[in-house]
């Protein structure tokens, strides 16, 4: 049930992922015809399901990996696999910090790129900075703003959610 529900997470996030890929693809192309458009976008969900998922896929089964390597006679591939199934934990973990954290920058920063006001305030404020802190101010912006867009919608969304759970129980 555990892995379940860790797996459904992992499929919500990367299909939020995915869409903010694609949003960021299509948004580079606008200017471009739509056959050009179609084509890129093709591009890119191939790139995306081959690469990215496949890399998902591999970590995902990181411990199985690990479980076989230590199931060896060859003492070095015990090892290892021992070395796998200790570090697989901790990366799952940093994983999911990592991406949730690039959640709320890219969502953010589709969000403030579509809300012209938000995203003038944002660049305005950064330009009183320079050097990292001109690049890091404008990238914090988005995420804070990412962070409070996901609370407005979670906000919304729950009590929403229980609302029609106990209509439907």
């Amino acid at each position: 049930a555990i892995e379940k529900d860790k797996i459904k997470g992992a499929i919500r996030t990367d299909f939020i992922l995915s869409a903010e890929i694609i949003a960021i693809t299509l948004g580079t192309v606008t200017t471009q015809t739509i056959g050009m458009q179609f084509m890129v976008l093709a591009v890119v969900a191939i790139m995306i399901t081959v690469f990215v998922y496949g890399l998902v896929a591999g970590i995902v089964k990181l411990d199985d990996g690990g479980l076989y390597l230590s199931q060896q006679e060859n003492p070095v591939l015990q090892q290892l696999g021992s070395g796998i199934l200790w570090l697989a934990p901790y990366l799952m973990k940093t994983l999911s910090i990592l991406g949730t954290l690039a959640m709320f920058l890219v969502g953010g920063g589709i969000l403030t790129h579509g809300l012209t006001p938000v995203y003038d305030a944002i660049h305005h404020f950064a330009e009183g900075f320079s050097g990292v802190a001109g690049v890091l101010v404008p990238t914090v912006a988005n995420g804070l703003f990412g962070v409070l867009a996901g609370a407005l919608l979670v906000a919304i969304i729950t009590p929403l959610t229980r609302w029609w759970q106990a209509r439907n129980a």
